[in-house]
């Protein structure tokens, strides 16, 4: 059994966390995020910790989940989070132009991105996309999703992958 929920979140002293009703905000130098938590979920802050408790035993799941969230915000205010792309096949190239990303993915059209509100987008070279923000959730929905327009594919290992992701490569056909 996890026993996530029971870690302590230590706060640093450049970040504030308030509490209204069920709406937890916190404050940091990168940013704000608010997030609205389960009122089954029992958060108590004293001396720059905030430890988190369920009202039942029913609720271990939640009791988890709550405290890895509230954990991701602080972190997210105080470092943010990133995540790089990169697109291998030939042609393939990127573009952040303002608050879009282009994508030239050998499709007959270039696909176009809004970027979302808090994230910011930079194409270093052609090939490289840095997708950086204070939301977790938002930054690898973001990649996520640029990454399905063209998922890497086993056969030749074309398209658009996380630069840590390992692609298993197939064999191809065999002539006779």
């Amino acid at each position: 059994m996890s026993r996530i929920g029971f870690k302590v979140i230590n706060v640093p002293d450049s970040v504030t966390v308030t509490k209204e009703g069920n709406v937890i905000t916190v404050k940091g130098p990168k940013g704000e995020l608010s997030r609205e938590f389960s009122p089954k979920i029992i958060f108590e802050q004293k001396d720059g910790e905030i430890t988190v408790s369920r009202s039942s035993e029913n609720d271990k799941a939640l009791h988890g989940t709550s405290r890895a969230n509230l954990a991701s915000m602080i972190e997210g205010v105080v470092d943010g989070y990133k995540k790089n792309l990169k697109l291998i096949g030939v042609g393939y190239r990127a573009q952040a132009q303002g608050n879009k990303l282009v994508l030239n993915v050998g499709y007959s059209h270039p696909v176009e991105f809004e970027t979302p509100e808090g994230i910011t987008v930079k194409t270093p070279s052609a090939v490289d996309i840095e997708i950086e923000g204070i939301s977790k959730q938002v930054v690898g929905q973001f990649a996520a999703e640029v990454r399905a327009v063209r998922p890497p594919e086993p056969y030749k290992g074309k398209g658009i992958r996380y630069v840590d992701e390992y692609v298993r490569r197939k064999e191809g056909k065999t002539g006779k």
